[in-house]
C-alpha cells in the first residue's frame, strides 16, 4: 500500500504529470510509484536491486496496472556510485524518496525536479537509533535537515517526529517534507 503522505498529494502530482514522469527513487517494491501508475501517471522506477525492478515488472502485468503499464519505465541504477551523476540532465515532474538517504544526492534531486514540480521525501531521523533500525547515522537525518535542504522551495508539508507504524506495531522516528520547486 502506498504511503499516506503520497496519497494526500495525488492531485498535485497529477497536475504536473503531463510535464514529465515522476521518479520513484530507490523505489524498493515500487508501492508508491505503482499508486501513481494506477492513477494514470508516468513513473520511472529506479533501484539498484535488480530483483526489486523485476518484481515491479511482474506487478505491472497485474490487472490493477495492466491498462497503464506503458507509463512505467524501469531503471536499474546505483545512485551511490562514486563519481557518477545519474540525475544529470534528467527532469521529473516529481521525485519520491521514501526510507532512503544518500546526502550527496540531495542537490541532484533538487536540480532534477522541473520548475513547479514536487519532491516528496520521507526517511528516518536520528531518534530512530533508539527505536530500532536503521542505527547508522549516515542513514539518519538530523532534526530540521530536510527543511533546511528545501528552504528555498515552497514547503507544503513538513513533519519531524515519532509516528506509530500500525503495520509493524512499533514507533518510528521520521522526517517528511513535501516541497514545490519555484517556477524561476
Amino acid at each position: 500500500m502506498a504511503s499516506a503522505l503520497l496519497l494526500q498529494y495525488l492531485e498535485e502530482l497529477a497536475h504536473n504529470a503531463a510535464a514529465a514522469p515522476a521518479l520513484d527513487l530507490a523505489c524498493g517494491n515500487g508501492r508508491n510509484g505503482l499508486a501513481l501508475i494506477a492513477a494514470g501517471m508516468p513513473v520511472v522506477f529506479a533501484d539498484r536491486d535488480v530483483t526489486k525492478i523485476e518484481g515491479i515488472e511482474q506487478e505491472l502485468r497485474a490487472a490493477a496496472y495492466r491498462n497503464h503499464a506503458h507509463l512505467a519505465e524501469l531503471w536499474s541504477i546505483d545512485f551511490e556510485q562514486p563519481g557518477s551523476r545519474p540525475l544529470h540532465d534528467k527532469s521529473y515532474s516529481a521525485i519520491l524518496v521514501f526510507r532512503y538517504l544518500h546526502r550527496p544526492l540531495l542537490p541532484a534531486i533538487k536540480q532534477a525536479v522541473c520548475p513547479g514540480g514536487l519532491v516528496i521525501y520521507e526517511t528516518f531521523t536520528v531518534d530512530q537509533a533508539e527505536l530500532g533500525r536503521p542505527k547508522n547515522p549516515d542513514y539518519l537525518l538530523q532534526h530540521g535537515e530536510l527543511e533546511a535542504c528545501f528552504k528555498d522551495w515552497k514547503i507544503l508539508h513538513n513533519f519531524d517526529g515519532i509516528v506509530e507504524n500500525d503495520k509493524l506495531q512499533q514507533h518510528q522516528a521520521l522526517a517528511q517534507i513535501v516541497a514545490r520547486r519555484p517556477l524561476s
